[in-house]
């Protein structure tokens, strides 16, 4: 018992040593953490940020608008609109715990049976990425739920990360 008790321990040790940070910065490879773009047309982008095992839903789709609003302002645009949006992966739903029975019968014998069993990620939970294309455009902001200032997402989203604007 005391050895699968170690085994686990290492087990989860290794786990949190493995589980990348969710950072800022361009992807480096096709399945890393980080943000790509593809400009479909001028104006028009395709942005996907993806985080690191366990990110919150809320810091992914966050970081690929920063990275939105960042393309904007690099081609002169005040402001850009959310055509499409979708998020690959699932939120994490946290220790899963089940409980069971059962009972058999063998001839003039019978049994019956209780188990208890819980499920965690060694990992660090699923990874989300969030996908957006965006349509960017100068002047007034439209009175659209999906369009954005990329001044203002740029000083409230990356002043976070402590990334000064543009």
């Amino acid at each position: 018992m005391k050895q699968l008790l170690t085994a686990v321990a290492c087990s989860l040790a290794l786990a949190a040593c493995a589980t990348a940070p969710t950072v800022y910065a361009p992807a480096t490879g096709p399945t890393a953490s980080g943000f790509t773009e593809y400009r479909i047309e001028p104006g028009r982008y395709r942005v996907t940020y993806r985080g690191g095992a366990g990110a919150p839903p809320a810091q992914v789709a966050d970081y690929a608008l920063l990275r939105a609003a960042e393309l904007a302002l690099s081609d002169g645009y005040d402001w850009f609109r959310v055509a499409d949006r979708w998020m690959e992966g699932s939120p994490d739903r946290g220790p899963q715990i089940s409980v069971g029975g059962g009972s058999a019968s063998f001839g003039r014998r019978s049994s019956i049976g209780v188990g208890l069993g819980t499920s965690f990620s060694l990992g660090g939970g699923p990874r989300l990425a969030q996908t957006i294309e965006v349509v960017m455009g100068r002047g007034a902001l439209p009175r659209d739920a999906d369009a954005y200032d990329a001044r203002e997402i740029q000083r409230e989203v990356g002043g976070r990360l402590g990334r000064a604007p543009v």
